[in-house]
């Protein structure tokens, strides 16, 4: 009927106040959906919501979702889980609990509800791959009980949860592994590449590489990788998972001079032994995602990595850090995921 409001989707998004998760909820608030966020701030951050709270379409939830929840949605983005090595090696147990029940709850309120699900995998299903790029229906070389596993199983698992709901049960699933992605709001002491990075070239520290920087990453910013997930998430598709990442392959050696180029930094770099199961290359075949969604990243890394850099330089927090307080000291795979 004429001068009526279309009805907003009510979206729910675990891991909301993380670094994607927070991006994400921006977009869907500024695409006008009725948002509600679900975060335990394990490693989320108030902070990362700043622009949202107030907001009378926007809702904050403090829960975990390792233990049940309900909401009255349409669909569901679940994010939720410690992304980076030195969060999630903290306590392993606890992360393979948020890959298998977290996403079994979120999977539990997709059936109940009847929304969709947007899965959160993670290039990580692949592990330290014999096939380059990596494409959909190459079924992974991961170290079952190595020092990353409760990561990269419980991903595994979470893939497995998601895919056996769709046929059982006809839950609308859609699966993204998520690639190496950057951009403001990743967290300063988190162990990823171009935080570790950029932090210690602002300090004017040694810029620390493992191994010999030979390996190869392969970087999206924060916004494509959003714009993917949505797009997913709209498409009338299947459960078959899709990458989304930037194909544009890079050497850690290289992103570290390019950090320190822009940053104006004097860092020297250090290399260290490169640690257990860190893959050699890692590149998304994103032929699917270039199909299916019509889409493909567009922020040049030059750019990025600017935008990133001006935001470690911005925060509060670099106050502290430059007068020499250090971030956790953990040797850790260089990476860059969500």
């Amino acid at each position: 009927m004429e001068g009526l409001t279309p009805m907003r989707t009510r979206v729910l998004v675990t891991g909301g106040a993380g670094f994607i998760g927070s991006h994400l909820c921006e977009r869907l608030i500024d695409d006008g959906h009725e948002v509600i966020c679900l975060d335990n701030l394990f490693t989320g951050r108030r902070s990362n919501m700043a622009k949202l709270l107030g907001n009378p379409h926007f809702e904050f939830e403090r829960h975990d979702v390792a233990e049940p929840f309900h909401a009255e949605v349409d669909q569901i983005y679940h994010l939720a889980c410690p992304a980076s090595p030195v969060h999630y090696q903290r306590n392993p147990v606890r992360t393979v609990r948020t890959c298998v029940q977290g996403t079994l709850n979120a999977l539990e309120l997709a059936r109940e509800t009847g929304a969709r699900l947007f899965i959160a995998s993670t290039s990580e299903v692949y592990g330290d791959p014999e096939v380059h790029p990596q494409q959909e229906d190459y079924w992974g070389h991961v170290n079952p009980i190595g020092i990353r596993a409760c990561y990269d199983e419980g991903k595994r698992c979470a893939e497995a949860l998601a895919v056996s709901f769709a046929r059982q049960y006809g839950v609308e699933v859609r699966l993204g592994r998520i690639f190496n992605t950057y951009g403001p709001r990743m967290h300063e002491n988190d162990g990823r590449v171009v935080s570790n990075f950029a932090v210690q070239a602002l300090r004017e520290e040694p810029l620390t590489i493992y191994g010999d920087g030979s390996q190869t990453r392969s970087f999206c910013y924060v916004d494509d990788l959003v714009e993917a997930v949505v797009r997913l998430m709209a498409t009338e598709t299947d459960f078959r998972p899709v990458n989304l990442g930037n194909p544009r392959e890079t050497t850690v050696e290289q992103i570290a001079r390019e950090i320190k180029r822009l940053a104006g930094s004097r860092s020297e770099l250090v290399f260290r032994p490169l640690p257990e199961d860190d893959p050699t290359r890692r590149r998304p075949d994103i032929s699917r995602a270039e199909t299916l969604l019509g889409w493909e990243p567009k922020v040049d890394l030059e750019d990025g990595l600017r935008r990133t850099i001006a935001d470690f330089a911005a925060r509060t927090t670099m106050t502290t850090l430059t007068s020499g307080q250090r971030p956790e000291s953990v040797p850790v795979r260089q990476e860059a995921c969500r």
